[in-house]
């Protein structure tokens, strides 16, 4: 019985010992198949968790007069009153100093110089044509979610921007822009537009004056 029991384990081994190269191959195909799926996962195009939908384009706030009793209605018609004197000189030494002075860049210098004698620049016939000039000064539409103590921190704040346009001839309705992109200054235009930002910190009031031409116009930033 003895040599019965161990012959029949001995044919066990042997028959598990037989059939163990077959698993081994099993294995090693699971394994590879296994290992050839993370493969095709890790260079197939990533999901994105993100929303596919593209996001909305906001469209550019709208320009609008400056409010008559506004505190800085007359600080930016008194450096209106100054820009258009000194570029209707066409004298470097007198409108540079409004345009940030040592820190007006020769390529701006030159650009705004050609603005003021290119008989295609909407200067020219705004500023040195026979008819009357017609000036226009805008601040940004606040949004209509804003309420009434938004709106008087913005009036009350010591920074403030406003665009000053100028258009010869008619009757001063119009056309002026509607948004800061229109502003550009391009040739064909019927007004000529310059940005001014104020600040009232420090001891003494301050602006600076900036022309805009094409993209920079419409990217020029709208105040808070």
């Amino acid at each position: 019985m003895a040599s019965r029991g161990a012959r029949r384990r001995f044919m066990t081994d042997a028959a598990f010992a037989a059939r163990l190269p077959a698993m081994r191959a099993m294995l090693i195909s699971s394994a590879l198949a296994a290992a050839l799926a993370l493969s095709t996962a890790a260079t197939a195009a990533p999901t994105s968790l993100l929303p596919t939908q593209p996001e909305a384009v906001q469209a550019p706030a709208r320009l609008a007069p400056l409010a008559a009793d506004s505190a800085w209605t007359p600080r930016f018609e008194a450096a209106a009153d100054e820009l258009v004197t000194a570029l209707r000189s066409r004298d470097e030494a007198r409108w540079a100093p409004l345009f940030g002075g040592q820190w007006l860049a020769a390529v701006d210098r030159d650009r705004i110089a050609g603005l003021l004698h290119d008989r295609h620049s909407p200067f020219l016939h705004a500023l040195f044509s026979k008819g009357y000039t017609h000036r226009a000064i805008f601040g940004w539409s606040a949004p209509a979610s804003l309420n009434a103590d938004e709106r008087a921190a913005i009036e009350a704040g010591q920074e403030a921007e406003a665009l000053v346009c100028w258009s010869a001839g008619g009757n001063g309705d119009g056309p002026w822009p509607v948004t800061a992109g229109e502003a550009d200054n391009r040739p064909g235009r019927s007004y000529a537009c310059a940005r001014i930002a104020y600040s009232i910190r420090g001891d003494a009031p301050t602006w600076r004056a900036f022309i805009e031409q094409g993209a920079d116009a419409a990217d020029a930033r709208e105040p808070a």
